[in-house]
């Protein structure tokens, strides 16, 4: 879906529809990540998926790139 980033009210609804379609993924035991990592715009759906998961990766992440310099800002 192409949307204006500049149209406030498309955003917003945009992003309802985002999460409609996570819940659903989720709800039909699927998944909202795509195979190449996951978007800002998902990652707050990542800890509703791997609630048990993502402390790991963190752990995981932080071994690897103690000083956080590796794509900073992300999770993973």
């Amino acid at each position: 879906m192409a949307v204006d980033p500049g149209d406030l009210e498309e955003m917003a609804c945009a992003k309802q529809i985002q999460k409609r379609l996570i819940e659903r993924a989720l709800a039909a035991g699927g998944t909202s990540m795509g195979e190449h990592g996951i978007g800002l715009g998902r990652r707050a759906a990542l800890m509703s998926e791997h609630p048990t998961g993502v402390p790991v990766m963190k752990a995981i992440k932080a071994v690897l790139d103690p000083r956080g310099i590796m794509n900073p800002g992300k999770v993973i």
